[in-house]
């Protein structure tokens, strides 16, 4: 199973990336798309508004594969409630709003959601934001109105962490950001000579686990996102891998090899206590907690080829009983990722070609490859579990698709030039 430490190492041979700026490409959506129409936010007097607060509740709507905006040329010139105009443009659903000026750079929203067959008001609400948090509030808003007409959360107010690298003078630079779900508000968390990788989430969102080489060999680091601080977690010998924050933030699911062999250990941020998982002559490495912290699932060879398993965890974390082989379908099978409601697992995947993402329900036990790609790596769930993020490569650069938990909407960020890897969906972050 020498192929999975050749893939905990493939962020060594990232190509350089120019620049950082995430951009989103739709490339698959959704058949039988809800018709929708956001008007464009009425502004009150002659005052200037930094963002376009429509526009980017458009955006979010569509790369959600789940919605079919009317296109703004489409559009009428003024506000328009009239029901039976927007069902003789078939449309099903209608918001419209306005944004009002406060005092220093303060605004207030104000939007309204319809359902024009039937003729009501579905939803109506008003918010105030600043002018450098009026994406933010645009984000609530798309939330807002995909839980309202599917049912589901929305996941566009969250942000996603990466991987970037960028050549430096013959030399490479890798850094280790976060932007928001549609790219935009990229923020550098750490700049560095060496590689970075494996970012993740603690539950509320203020910090990240991550692994780096700046001293030579792989150290587990935990950064603090608001106050820039941050903290070596473990700098043992030999492998310090793939870090996975415990449900409740209070532990740190790991691989080292300290003993002479990859293992699975959990590690108590509080004790500052290391308690072995696993024990077994095979490479045990990529832990995911379940979401109510009862299992590890995690990375073996142990029976020939990489497969998935699982193992039970009692109140303390630690482990019970044996753990036991989930995976079966395929020849290989890595790097899993639970939804956060628990009934998915999304993994790397072969079946008789590349590396595919596939989604296992656990419910029914079957597995499904919601996305075929080469070269498919790293799957993370949104926090509503209705869309996959991974790392893939297109035109020999790496770039991050989403793809919905079905398979059937599928987008693209990428950057404008270079690589962009390991991505790690956050999850819902404070309002």
């Amino acid at each position: 199973m020498k192929q999975i430490l050749i893939a905990i190492f493939l962020v060594l041979g990232m190509s350089p990336a120019a620049q950082a700026v995430l951009t989103i490409e739709i490339t698959q959506g959704l058949d039988g798309a809800l018709p929708i129409a956001i008007m464009p936010f009425d502004v009150s007097g002659e005052v200037e508004v930094p963002e376009d607060v429509a526009g980017i509740v458009a955006a979010d709507l569509k790369r959600s594969g789940r919605f079919a905006p009317l296109g703004r040329d489409k559009l009428p010139e003024q506000t328009e409630t009239d029901f039976v105009f927007w069902r003789g443009m078939g449309i099903d659903h209608l918001v419209v709003g306005k944004v009002l000026p406060g005092k220093a750079e303060q605004y207030t929203v104000q939007f309204q959601l319809f359902d024009v067959v039937k003729g009501q008001q579905v939803a109506g609400y008003s918010m105030a934001a600043s002018a450098r948090h009026l994406r933010k509030l645009a984000h609530r808003i798309s939330d807002i109105v995909f839980e309202k007409l599917t049912g589901t959360p929305g996941a566009f107010d969250t942000k996603i962490a990466y991987v970037t690298v960028r050549s430096q003078e013959k030399a490479r630079e890798y850094a280790l950001a976060i932007a928001d779900a549609d790219g935009h508000n990229e923020q550098l968390v750490l700049k560095s000579k060496q590689p970075l990788m494996s970012p993740s989430w603690s539950p509320d969102g203020s910090r990240l686990a991550y692994v780096s080489f700046e001293n030579g060999k792989p150290e587990i680091f935990i950064q603090d996102i608001r106050k820039g601080s941050r903290t070596k977690l473990t700098a043992y010998p030999g492998l310090n891998n793939a870090p996975v924050w415990s449900p409740d933030g209070k532990r740190m699911a790991m691989t080292l090899s300290r003993d002479g062999n990859a293992e699975i250990y959990v590690y108590h941020l509080d004790s500052n206590k290391l308690y072995r998982i696993t024990q077994h002559y095979a490479i045990d490495t990529e832990p995911t907690w379940a979401p109510d912290a009862s299992a590890l699932v995690f990375t073996s060879d142990r029976g020939g080829r990489p497969q998935l398993y699982r193992v039970a965890l009692d109140e303390l974390g630690n482990r019970k009983g044996r753990p036991r082989r989930i995976t079966y379908e395929g020849s290989y099978n890595s790097r899993a990722s639970f939804s956060a409601d628990g009934r998915y697992l999304t993994f790397v995947h072969v079946r008789g070609g590349g590396f595919n993402i596939a989604v296992m329900d656990l419910q029914r036990g079957d597995i499904e490859v919601v996305a075929d790609t080469r070269l498919g790596e790293s799957p993370s769930f949104a926090p509503n579990s209705a869309m996959v993020i991974y790392a893939s490569e297109t035109g020999g650069r790496g770039v991050l698709e989403a793809v919905s938990v079905d398979g059937r909407a599928r987008q693209r960020l990428g950057l404008q030039a270079g690589d962009v890897r390991e991505p790690a969906w956050s999850p819902y972050l404070d309002k």
